[in-house]
């Protein structure tokens, strides 16, 4: 997806990362640890003393990966196979080749989900993650030696690291928006911080992070970027097809076929490490604490992982646009639950004494202003044309800070709390 956009601006999503996973490591993971949670959503129910906002964001955590993340890893994971082996193109329900590969995929996924647990994931993931940077070091290679290293005639602003506000990244984004939303992503998210959390101890669990942060800034940001620049200098502007076009005609015969088994691997991965936290945030904190206390673990794990499995190939259909980056896309529709959860957090984790309902009616207007502000779904979202002239990653930090005040405000007219200052307690050692 990242080469798709065909610009080394993209890159800076990898930067961000690394700060995003020092703040894991240093801030949230100790804080875990301390407070003995399962998932993350645990922490903010013994923060606020109040099983409804655990269960709240939980189901947001859900939506987000039932409608945004599954059905968008299967996409790009299918449409990499199509465009390498030059399957047919047609994107029909009535044998939509597309289609089959996603539900391929999701079949698979679901397997290693059900029968093999986070266990199966940290396994495969470690022999996809080896085998997939491997490879992707040789694709970069191989495109930047099919065009001999020469970037001439590629316009400028596909290769500057500076964007304006028509860019993807424009670089005041960074101070803005950008830090927060790798934040979330990065502590907040139960699909990323279980891995972590699984750890023996906060030290393990750190160590970890950072071997991630030294990836994702010496190794990550040229495959994610070089071989989509390349393409447009080969092909022109294609896309989310061009890495696809890239590993087709760069890579020999046997080698492609081994990229082939390491991106299926990676989607694989990816796909049933989110059913797995899903089930997690399901069963943890929905399920047993409303319906049944002592349920059938196993089972119903695999009912909700089959569930989403199933409406997660039937919303592949969704993402099959040309003329929008998936990237682009994922970033501004996430935006509707990203800054509004990280505001419960951020309140969460400073604060004591404020009420959970404050909060959640602070969440809910902060959905509502994101969507009035952006209207993520419009063709032109996130441009100069919507209510407020803004790109959608510094409305997004608009976004994040009007919750946690809109918290604080109501916390104390709504219901005559005043917020006590408590980060000092929070993240002192245990």
């Amino acid at each position: 997806g990242m080469n798709g956009s065909q610009m080394a601006i993209l890159a800076w999503w990898e930067f961000a990362a690394v700060v995003g996973l020092c703040i894991l490591a240093l801030v949230f993971i100790p804080v875990y640890y301390k407070y003995n949670c399962t998932t993350t959503t645990e922490l903010l129910e013994k923060r606020y003393d109040d099983k409804h906002i655990r269960a709240a964001i939980s189901s947001l955590f859900l939506f987000g990966n039932l409608f945004l993340f599954l059905p968008a890893v299967l996409y790009t994971g299918s449409l990499f196979m199509m465009e390498m082996f030059a399957l047919s193109p047609d994107m029909g329900w009535s044998g939509g080749t597309i289609y089959l590969i996603a539900a391929a995929f999701a079949a698979v996924g679901a397997c290693y989900a059900i029968f093999g647990g986070l266990r199966a994931v940290a396994v495969s993931d470690t022999y996809s993650g080896v085998l997939l940077l491997g490879m992707a070091i040789l694709v970069t290679f191989l495109a930047l030696k099919a065009i001999n290293f020469d970037f001439t005639g590629i316009p400028k602003e596909r290769l500057s690291m500076i964007g304006d506000s028509s860019s993807p990244v424009p670089f005041a984004t960074l101070f803005t928006g950008m830090i927060f939303i790798q934040i979330f992503y990065w502590s907040t998210n139960q699909t990323i911080t279980q891995r972590a959390m699984a750890s023996p101890s906060t030290r393990e669990a750190q160590k970890g992070v950072f071997a991630a942060a030294a990836i994702r800034l010496f190794i990550v940001p040229p495959i994610i970027v070089l071989p989509g620049i390349v393409a447009y200098k080969l092909y022109g502007d294609i896309g989310d097809t061009a890495y696809g076009r890239i590993v087709q005609d760069l890579l020999p015969g046997g080698t492609a076929g081994i990229l082939a088994a390491a991106i299926a691997a990676a989607v694989l991965t990816t796909f049933n490490s989110i059913l797995n936290s899903s089930a997690a945030l399901y069963v943890c904190d929905i399920h047993e604490v409303y319906i049944n206390k002592t349920p059938n673990v196993k089972r119903l794990s695999m009912f909700v992982t089959l569930i989403m499995v199933i409406a997660a190939v039937c919303i592949v259909q969704v993402y099959n646009n040309p003329d929008a980056s998936i990237i682009d896309t994922l970033q501004k529709l996430y935006g509707l639950l990203s800054m509004p959860i990280l505001s419960t957090f951020i309140v969460g984790l400073l604060f004591k004494n404020v009420e959970a309902k404050a909060m959640m009616i602070a969440l809910v207007l902060g959905i509502a202003f994101y969507w009035w502000a952006l209207n993520p779904l419009a063709p032109n979202a996130g441009t100069l044309t919507q209510p407020i002239k803004l790109h959608y990653i510094h409305l997004m930090a608009i976004t994040l800070l009007g919750t946690v005040t809109s918290a604080l405000v109501i916390n104390r007219v709504a219901f005559g709390k005043t917020a006590i200052w408590d980060a000092h307690e929070v993240f002192s050692k245990p």
